[in-house]
């Protein structure tokens, strides 16, 4: 397909759906721009089934944020943002993958696609972690020292989170195959380029995305704990991602770098499950 073609049809589907998210609540203003700009791009560079891949993510990513919020809602003071994503959000969580998906298109090769399947693996492992985790009944431990710590604690990690992890990862690996597997169906580039290379459809995306996921996730979680920037809420008594409190109050910093907000996380975190989507697809070709 013509790239001014993929690129109109990104215009089209990702503001149709930014445009939806925002009237749901799930994308702030600035969030409907940056949710344009990395689903063009992806659409544009990648093609449908990259795109597809990331709706996928989108989608589970919204409907999970809005599960059980009023659950969750006295959990909203400790998390940097809310379940409306902004400018920053977005470009934290697809940036990433809009890299691959233009370099895919100048260097195609079936390791940029691992690679974006180990970005997108890794954001949708760490949602469903977080949004399914702090319903957890028993609470989360520190992932450096063990220790327990409250619901929503940046760093923080239980069985049910890892578990949801584990499952986000996988949806996505899941996703890649049937997609791939329709590409080739209807006469699609992607899945003959894959399979011109010994490999049998998206089936061996599926790992990679689990363990690159996975890991990312849990990468997320140790940056949480360690060098992320926390501050402390003096009129809550609470640590919090949260430089300014909802009312205003200025919070002290109590420890990580300064500039390390949780979209930096998320980004370094999703470059990390991208490596190792790298290697494990190395490893099995």
């Amino acid at each position: 397909m013509n790239i001014l073609i993929q690129m109109a049809w990104g215009i089209l589907i990702s503001g149709v759906i930014a445009s939806a998210a925002y009237r749901s609540g799930s994308l702030s203003k600035s969030g409907v721009v940056g949710a344009m700009i990395v689903g063009t791009t992806i659409f544009g560079f990648g093609g449908w089934v990259w795109g597809a891949l990331l709706i996928v993510f989108f989608m589970l990513s919204s409907l999970l944020s809005h599960y059980k919020a009023t659950v969750k809602a006295h959990l909203a003071e400790k998390f940097a943002k809310g379940h409306q994503r902004d400018l920053s959000q977005t470009l934290a969580n697809g940036g990433a993958g809009a890299l691959m998906a233009f370099a895919f298109f100048f260097f195609p090769n079936p390791v940029v696609l691992a690679a974006y399947v180990g970005v997108i693996a890794t954001v949708n492992a760490d949602t469903w972690a977080t949004e399914l985790g702090v319903l957890s009944r028993r609470p989360p431990r520190l992932v450096t020292t063990w220790r327990p710590v409250e619901p929503g604690t940046s760093g923080g990690i239980s069985l049910q989170g890892t578990l949801a992890s584990l499952a986000g990862a996988l949806a996505i690996g899941l996703a890649a195959a049937i997609f791939l597997a329709i590409d080739h169906i209807l006469g699609g580039t992607v899945n003959t380029f894959l399979e011109s290379e010994g490999i049998p459809g998206g089936v061996l995306l599926v790992l990679p995305a689990v363990i690159g996921g996975v890991i990312g996730s849990l990468f997320d979680s140790l940056l949480g704990a360690t060098v992320q920037a926390i501050y402390y809420s003096p009129t809550r008594q609470k640590e919090t991602e949260r430089k300014v409190d909802a009312d205003g109050t200025t919070n002290v910093h109590k420890r990580g770098w300064r500039w390390l907000t949780n979209d930096w996380v998320n980004f370094l975190s999703s470059l990390v499950g991208m490596l190792v989507a790298i290697l494990v697809w190395k490893a099995l070709n």
